[in-house]
């Protein structure tokens, strides 16, 4: 932590009072008269709670530079933030959904082949969602799409 070298200002403002009290007492000084005290002691006395007043109010005062409060005001053209790379990892390209008629009397799928052209984790995927049917020519491997997305996998346009 650093400190400053320059004194504070209410150090300043206090030395300046003493000094001014210290100069008054010493030309003010004379025989005391019966008469006078007690109206000095009521000025002095008032003069040290003034004092006591202004010092007290400079120390609870709230001494936050630079932070002004500013009415909030909504950005006028929000734009989307991109989603961090962890999180687009969980898009899948909804171009690779394709209707196989010989699985199950005909249901819509991602095609493997395709999401091994478009997406990066293929082998990441779940294979409790991985299918594999026979098509009539030859066995094709496929994922179903809503077993992916109870995974958190979603598809989307790109």
């Amino acid at each position: 932590m650093t400190q400053s070298t320059q004194p504070k200002q209410h150090r300043k403002f206090i030395a300046v009072i003493l000094a001014a009290a210290l100069a008054i007492t010493g030309a003010s000084s004379g025989p005391a008269r019966a008469g006078d005290d007690f109206g000095k002691v009521v000025a002095g006395l008032a003069v040290l709670g003034i004092l006591g007043a202004a010092i007290h109010d400079h120390n609870t005062r709230d001494h936050r530079r630079g932070t002004v409060t500013r009415p909030h005001r909504p950005n006028p053209t929000p734009h989307p933030r991109p989603l961090p790379p962890r999180f687009g990892r969980y898009d899948l390209p909804a171009q690779c959904v394709k209707y196989f008629p010989n699985f199950r009397n005909g249901k819509t799928l991602v095609a493997r082949g395709c999401l091994q052209r478009n997406y990066n984790q293929v082998r990441s995927l779940p294979q409790s969602c991985k299918v594999t049917f026979w098509n009539g020519r030859k066995n094709r491997t496929a994922y179903k799409p809503r077993c992916l997305n109870t995974h958190g996998y979603r598809l989307v346009n790109r």
